[in-house]
């Protein structure tokens, strides 16, 4: 790895510091290699893209989930008059 040479100023609170400081330590590692390894790994649009998917299986999962529900509302349904034809021909 190349010898860190360049410096970025960045402005946070004292609020947001000690948040990054915390998780810093947590991760034993100096803030300023938590932040590099945190910006390094930042990906927006594949952010994006991987809650799009989840979005879209989840609509499909539901969609299916509606898909057997209604089916076996169907099937109650036609046992339901099963059971009331065979009780009006015993009665």
């Amino acid at each position: 790895m190349a010898t860190a040479t360049e410096r970025i100023p960045v402005l946070v609170t004292a609020t947001e510091k000690g948040q990054i400081a915390k998780m810093a330590k947590a991760a034993g590692l100096s803030m300023g290699e938590f932040l590099r390894r945190a910006a390094a790994s930042f990906r927006p649009g594949q952010d994006d893209q991987i809650l799009e998917g989840m979005i879209d299986q989840m609509n499909k999962t539901s969609a299916q989930a509606n898909a057997a529900i209604d089916k076996a509302l169907a099937c109650v349904d036609a046992s339901n008059k099963r059971i009331a034809d065979m009780e009006r021909k015993a009665a």
